[in-house]
């Protein structure tokens, strides 16, 4: 599969070594999702979870909106021929951005509604400019966000992530970086800069051990504390006798940089 020769109607896709750069690109529509960008993210996205020489992404958007969630006047028929038609829904893109187990760094340089916080919650990093802001207003709609809840209460205390799906109030970047719904809140100068640096320092780590360790992560999050504990200890065992621990202990002993394959 040859994802920099694939046309897409809603995302720019590059794939450059191993890195992934994945843009939401329907700015004149705020990047809401519909089912072509559905289709399209569930494509990329399964090409990532295949190649092997993809270790890291990014997820960034055109335009002055990051994403405004599900596209509600999307028209029926509309599709991409030039790819398969994956059968998934919103629901299957966020289960296979977790089930990936490879670093997902989003990088959000406009606001975020509704159901668009579920990529910034199930990426492992997420950076934004520092004067944008985060909102769930469903309530507002007469609707209950149940599917942002699947992620907002994983990376933010329940009484904040509570309350911004309770009232549908903005929340802004400095305050998403405090709650840990963000790594980090920077000003346009620093956001680039930032994130090409966490996108370069993972794509050189181990990925074997980065996918088995991201995989035990989402494993053991729910597990009571013994269960996870028999779980996490087997693993290091295992992780401790791999290939890749062997190098880079060896790489470390020999003041070298490790090779990983």
């Amino acid at each position: 599969m040859e994802i920099n020769n694939t046309t897409f109607k809603t995302l720019l896709v590059n794939h450059e070594e191993k890195k992934l750069f994945i843009s939401l690109n329907r700015p004149e529509k705020k990047n809401a999702i519909n089912p072509v960008m559905t289709n399209e993210l569930l494509y990329v996205l399964n090409y990532a979870n295949d190649e092997n020489d993809v270790r890291v992404l990014e997820i960034s958007a055109q335009g002055d909106v990051f994403c405004a969630g599900g596209d509600l006047n999307t028209m029926a028929g509309e599709e991409n021929e030039t790819i398969p038609d994956m059968k998934g829904t919103i629901a299957d893109v966020v289960k296979k951005l977790r089930s990936l187990c490879k670093p997902v760094v989003c990088k959000i340089e406009g606001n975020v509604y509704a159901g668009a916080l579920l990529l910034v919650c199930n990426s492992s990093h997420a950076y934004a400019l520092d004067n944008i802001t985060f909102t769930a207003p469903e309530i507002k709609r007469g609707i209950w966000p149940f599917m942002v809840m699947a992620g907002l209460f994983r990376v933010m205390p329940k009484r904040a992530g509570l309350d911004m799906i309770m009232r549908g109030e903005a929340m802004v970047a400095a305050e998403a970086q405090r709650t840990g719904l963000i790594n980090a809140a920077l000003n346009k100068d620093d956001l680039s800069k930032h994130v090409d640096k966490v996108v370069n320092d993972l794509s050189e780590l181990p990925p074997k051990a980065m996918k088995k360790g991201l995989n035990a992560y989402n494993n053991q999050e729910f597990d009571d504390f013994e269960k996870a504990m028999t779980f996490l200890e087997k693993e290091i065992g295992e992780s401790i006798q791999s290939e890749e621990a062997k190098e880079g202990i060896t790489a470390f002993l020999e003041k070298r940089k490790p090779n990983w394959k």
